[in-house]
């Protein structure tokens, strides 16, 4: 990358940054809940009407999926889609992707990207999740992608769980490898400046279904050893953010509640128990353990009283009906004008985010203004040894002109005694 490229991005880090002040000032109902919205965005070209949405503060994120990589010039099209809409947005946009490695990998080879590889062949070594978690968020930071969702903390407690273990989602069964792997995974995405969000709370290791699919139900087979990964890692501050899980857990929660709907999972465990006062995602809110079970509006009022700041809608499932940024901005608005939400809920939820953004935004800024250092250090570097190939290379040809002129002067013969 170019030292002006460079000097570009750090300049563009403080001009969204000034934006995020000028709306923080403005500060309205429909900025708050605009940021508590994540969007799926249609194809590899910029969408109009998304565009608008998050011009008009609608959105405050929004996600890539595999459909969104166009088959050629793979790289410079998805990161000119992800900064089309960075510039639109009045407060600096989460730009998120599902990029754990193996077989949860957006971003595969065939479009040309680096290779990747699960949680599960990674925890071969920690120099191996150093490396791999390294090119990813590298990967990541040139796209304009700024959150990741990952890594997955997850233990793989049953083997045969079809989501996690059985895909090598999951670093270890033991609590304290993932604690460890995970450390280092986010480690190497905060060098870099993209934000890691740790999946799926309170732990989807033991289950046996798919949440994709329906309610897994994991109440006889969930431990608590699965929320040690979360508190080690909130303990140590090295978690930005969480994903919820829909799994439905009798012993945290006896209405049966799935944990993204459940205030007694989110709010008196993580947020009480835990002490965890980050962002929280809800993981995708189309998923059939929500769609088939809960009506559309009342899973948004159960998701955010229960303490979600980010109700995610991918549009990305089959089988769910897509789900318009304006429907699911005016439910919200909705139950706050009539007390069903209370208006301090989503002034938690603003903060939360806000906070985020501003350290996501700073540490970006403080990357790119240390490359631009350490290009400018490399300049000099190169014109001192340029300088000095120039001194050299003027010493050489003054010594070549001398023997030259040696040589072009007629010898003088010997004389004969």
């Amino acid at each position: 990358m170019s030292a002006i490229k460079k000097v570009g991005l750090v300049f563009f880090a403080i001009c969204v940054w000034m934006n995020t002040v000028v709306a923080q000032q403005r500060d309205s109902l429909d900025i708050k809940i605009g940021q508590m919205i994540l969007i799926g965005v249609p194809g590899t070209e910029v969408d109009p009407l998304v565009l608008k949405e998050i011009q008009d503060g609608k959105a405050g994120s929004i996600i890539f999926f595999e459909k969104n990589i166009s088959s050629k010039n793979s790289f410079t099209r998805l990161r000119d889609l992800a900064w089309a809409y960075q510039r639109a947005a009045p407060i600096p946009l989460f730009i998120s992707i599902d990029q754990e490695g193996g077989r949860v990998n957006r971003l595969k080879e065939k479009y040309g990207f680096p290779k990747s590889l699960s949680a599960a062949a990674m925890s071969r070594s920690i120099d191996s999740v150093r490396y791999y978690g390294e090119s990813t968020a590298a990967t990541l930071i040139g796209l304009g992608i700024n959150v990741n969702f990952a890594p997955v903390v997850d233990l793989a407690t049953n083997p045969n769980n079809p989501v996690i273990a059985k895909v090598e989602r999951s670093f270890s069964a033991n609590a304290d490898s993932v604690s460890l792997f995970a450390k280092e995974f986010i480690k190497t995405h905060r060098k870099l400046g993209v934000v890691t969000v740790l999946k799926h709370f309170p732990g989807h290791g033991s289950s046996k279904d798919d949440t994709h699919l329906g309610i897994a139900d994991v109440t006889k087979t969930w431990e608590a050893k699965e929320l040690k990964p979360y508190q080690a890692l909130i303990d140590s501050g090295y978690v930005d953010a969480i994903m919820t899980a829909h799994i439905v857990n009798k012993n945290l929660d006896s209405k049966s509640l799935p944990g993204t709907l459940s205030k007694r999972i989110l709010d008196s465990l993580l947020r009480k128990s835990l002490k965890f006062d980050g962002v929280v995602f809800s993981d995708d809110m189309q998923m059939h353990a929500i769609t088939k079970h809960y009506g559309f509006e009342e899973a948004i009022q159960l998701a955010v009283n229960a303490g979600v700041d980010i109700l995610t809608f991918s549009n990305n499932i089959q089988g769910s009906e897509d789900r318009t940024v304006d429907r699911v901005h005016a439910i919200i608005k909705k139950y706050v004008m009539d007390g069903t939400i209370p208006a301090s809920r989503i002034d938690e939820s603003f903060h939360r985010i806000m906070k985020l953004k501003k350290k996501m935004s700073l540490s970006q800024a403080d990357y790119y203004r240390e490359e631009w250092i350490k290009t400018q250090q490399e300049l000099e570097v190169y014109k001192t040894k340029l300088q000095r190939s120039e001194t050299e290379l003027e010493a050489l040809k003054n010594k070549l002109m001398v023997i030259e002129k040696t040589e072009s002067q007629p010898k003088k013969k010997k004389r004969k005694n």
